[in-house]
């Protein structure tokens, strides 16, 4: 299950605010419901409530707003192995993977006016599950310890108190680091070179007729 309609808003420079358009959001509400089309409304005024909130505040807001939805595998929900939801199909559907919450997380903060360097979509090992994931990395300023938002932990924590997660790679909208440990990286190239998230960044500047 794929929208039809994709968000012009935000992924290239991601100004601030987002701004979603009644034609997308009546697309929503025929095709997922009135409880869709809320949700992205409620998104919408998350960034327009907090652009002007400190960072921590809105690491908290952005964080608990997406935590609240549901974890599905992409197979189950979209029919694909590996699948990048845009933020518009992850809330119209209440649910998605791990990418689906840090990229949008990612965005929405970007959108509030959170500098990209601040940020970084990290690809962790998650040691206990067995299996990869991924969240978010907050550097709060440049240098400083990641504080980790994770849609398995709703608290906000340092990195070094996350040592269920090894990092292995991570990405914001320009650069790609390759990671040492939860504190030590080195730019390997551009975030573009990750295939996924390129593909997902073209979506968002995308529209296709319904």
């Amino acid at each position: 299950m794929r929208l039809a309609v994709l968000t012009v808003l935000l992924i290239a420079g991601l100004a601030h605010g987002i701004d979603l358009g009644q034609d997308l959001l009546a697309y929503v509400e025929r095709q997922f419901g009135g409880d869709a089309r809320a949700r992205l409304t409620a998104w919408e005024q998350l960034v327009a409530e907090h652009e002007g909130d400190s960072e921590a505040r809105q690491m908290q807001v952005v964080n608990r707003f997406f935590n609240q939805r549901d974890f599905v595998t992409d197979q189950s929900h979209w029919g694909r192995q590996d699948y990048w939801a845009t933020p518009v199909e992850f809330l119209a559907t209440n649910a998605g993977d791990c990418e689906e919450f840090a990229n949008a997380k990612y965005m929405t903060l970007r959108a509030m006016g959170v500098p990209e360097e601040h940020l970084r979509i990290t690809y962790v090992d998650a040691i206990h599950l067995e299996q990869a994931h991924m969240v978010l990395a907050w550097y709060p300023e440049p240098g400083a310890e990641p504080m980790i938002l994770d849609n398995l932990v709703d608290q906000i924590q340092p990195a070094s108190r996350r040592q269920d997660l090894k990092p292995v790679y991570s990405f914001n909208g320009t650069d790609l680091w390759l990671s040492r440990d939860e504190r030590s990286d080195r730019r390997v190239g551009s975030a573009d070179e990750v295939e996924q998230w390129r593909d997902l960044r073209n979506r968002m500047l995308t529209v296709t007729g319904n």
